[in-house]
């Protein structure tokens, strides 16, 4: 048939031209329904993932025990100290300036699991009403909110370690983030100023020593997780 102007030949309209969105394939070694596999480090290997195969990419809890992940620290957590003996007549020597409800909670449900006893106070006056009440019996441990303003710790704390002089040992806890508070506690005599998590931890130590009483040496104090 003769190939007259404007009349391509074979009908197919355009065979010069190029095909748009479809690639050639360079796939190596057929696989069935038409979709081939790449060989090992030609691409991504889509075989469904087994476990072992987790482990080395680090899911599942296939990780060496004892072991903390890259970049953390191994957590310390102290064992729980024996409760006291209790004592019905037992006399509070250890007294809190805290107003925090979560934090009265938990220094309250840690004191009654170790028969303790814990006095809240908010003023000069309240602990040296409720020193009185022990008859002059000095307390063994204040604790501190540094946080709680209504108890004005850097202007209170001074005052309590000239009167109750080196038999009572005060404690405060604060935001790990208030380094400068934290200073300036030190400075006024606190004696021990801990983040608010490390206080928590060592909380049941700190009680069952300070909640002894004076006839029973207490034990030495455990070194405060930071």
């Amino acid at each position: 048939m003769n190939v007259g102007p404007g009349h391509p030949s074979g009908g197919g309209g355009g065979r010069g031209r190029r095909r748009r969105g479809r690639r050639p394939s360079n796939h190596r070694g057929g696989g069935p329904g038409g979709r081939d596999r790449q060989q090992p480090g030609g691409g991504i290997y889509s075989a469904p993932m087994d476990h072992s195969y987790r482990a080395a990419m680090g899911g599942g809890d296939n990780r060496p025990r004892g072991r903390s992940r890259p970049g953390f620290a191994p957590s310390y957590s102290p064992a729980e100290p024996e409760p006291l003996p209790h004592r019905d007549d037992a006399n509070s020597r250890i007294f809190a300036f805290v107003d925090d409800l979560f934090f009265q909670a938990k220094i309250q449900e840690t004191a009654r699991k170790l028969n303790v006893k814990v006095e809240f106070v908010k003023t000069e006056k309240d602990l040296g009403d409720k020193v009185k009440q022990n008859g002059e019996e000095k307390p063994s441990l204040i604790i501190f909110d540094l946080n709680n303003a209504n108890a004005k710790p850097l202007t209170l704390i001074p005052k309590l370690k000239t009167k109750l002089k080196k038999g009572t040992s005060i404690i405060g806890f604060l935001s790990h983030v208030q380094g400068d508070l934290k200073q300036k506690a030190h400075e006024v005599g606190c004696d021990m100023v801990l983040p608010r998590s490390a206080f928590s931890q060592n909380l049941p130590q700190l009680l069952r020593r300070h909640g002894a009483p004076e006839d029973q040496a207490p034990a030495p104090p455990p070194p405060p997780v930071q």
